[in-house]
């Protein structure tokens, strides 16, 4: 891949975005058009009308997926940027040796407890789900979707 710069930094997903969604855009309004202008084929043209519509709709519903990506991303920030305020260092090293559910698991504790787990989780490989069990005093993250 080339260097990201303003020029090339969107990300489409070309099939998706250019391809897929307006096709199935062209053929929801080609079959409405139908329902119109063949009665013969009236039901047909309504049952592919609607199959278009939930087609479109799930693939719109895939933007879910893409902002828990997004989600996803934002958690390992937040480490980045906790680990940076606790310890004054850079996290780059301690992240590439952490699973992304240890990360997560991690910011429901408090800053001293994030201490003695992130120690544990990187000494001992404990899971995500044993550092959520381990926290004593729970912090809540009533954000993430």
């Amino acid at each position: 891949m080339e260097s990201q710069n303003y020029k090339n930094h969107r990300k489409f997903y070309p099939p998706h975005h250019f391809i897929y969604l307006p096709l199935l855009l062209l053929l929801e309004v080609f079959g409405i058009w139908k329902i119109f202008n063949d009665e013969l084929n009236q039901l047909i043209w309504i049952l592919f009308s609607i199959i278009i519509f939930l087609i479109f709709y799930l693939a719109i519903m895939l933007r879910q997926h893409y902002a828990l990506g997004l989600q996803n991303r934002l958690v390992r920030l937040e480490f980045k940027q906790r680990y940076f305020e606790i310890f004054n260092l850079r996290s780059d090293e301690v992240e590439e040796k952490l699973k992304f559910s240890q990360m997560a698991a991690l910011r429901f504790a408090y800053d001293d407890e994030f201490k003695i787990l992130l120690e544990k989780a990187l000494k001992e490989n404990i899971s995500g789900e044993q550092i959520k069990k381990s926290i004593k005093k729970w912090k809540a993250d009533l954000h993430r979707i």
